[in-house]
């Protein structure tokens, strides 16, 4: 991988088709909208624990069956859109991921982590979130560290997302389309809260 200081920025790589995006190695950062890549979000370590605790809930669950991703996995959500959400989920019963490549199939859940950052909570609630439910993703999960807020929101027939779980503390039980999955919403507080401020 090359030093930081020797990658360019989102803004200055010529990167123009998605095409051109998916071709681009792993050590390069960023998600392809319209006809350029834009940064990715800033995840700081309270970002990146929320996703570990999320990855190891998720797997524990699904134990051999299924499939979960992390943020390096390029899905095509639409001809001229590319993004890399936090976690991806593939239920049991659908089609097996490819090898290599990007997704064009939508997965089952896709999970963000909101960074505080009024951009990224942009990018996460408004455009990923109509993107998502474009792309067939059936529910889409958004962890809030700084608001300590945990949503589900599934996508129904006409293709828009409607709020099934909003919680700041307690247990979700059921989780929505996963069955036997208890989400408890305390712990995952209080693993983020062993981070000192």
């Amino acid at each position: 991988m090359a030093p930081l200081s020797e990658l360019p920025a989102a803004g200055e790589r010529p990167v123009s088709t998605l095409e051109e995006w998916l071709e681009l190695g792993e050590d390069v950062a960023g998600e392809f909208v319209v006809d350029h890549v834009e940064d990715e979000e800033a995840a700081d370590f309270v970002h990146e624990l929320a996703v570990t605790w999320l990855a190891v809930l998720l797997r524990g669950w699904l134990g051999a069956q299924g499939f979960v991703a992390g943020s390096e996995v390029k899905m095509v959500v639409a001809a001229n859109r590319g993004r890399k959400a936090d976690l991806l989920v593939l239920l049991p019963g659908s089609a097996p991921p490819p090898r290599r490549g990007p997704l064009v199939n939508p997965p089952d859940i896709v999970v963000e982590v909101v960074t505080p950052s009024p951009r990224d909570e942009r990018r996460d609630r408004v455009e990923k979130m109509a993107e998502y439910a474009a792309f067939g993703v059936r529910y889409y999960w958004i962890v809030d560290p700084a608001l300590g807020s945990f949503e589900i929101f599934e996508r129904s027939a006409p293709g828009n997302y409607t709020k099934v779980v909003g919680v700041t503390a307690g247990r979700v039980d059921p989780v929505p389309g996963c069955k036997g999955l208890v989400f408890d919403v305390d712990a995952l507080w209080a693993e983020l809260a062993r981070v000192p401020e």
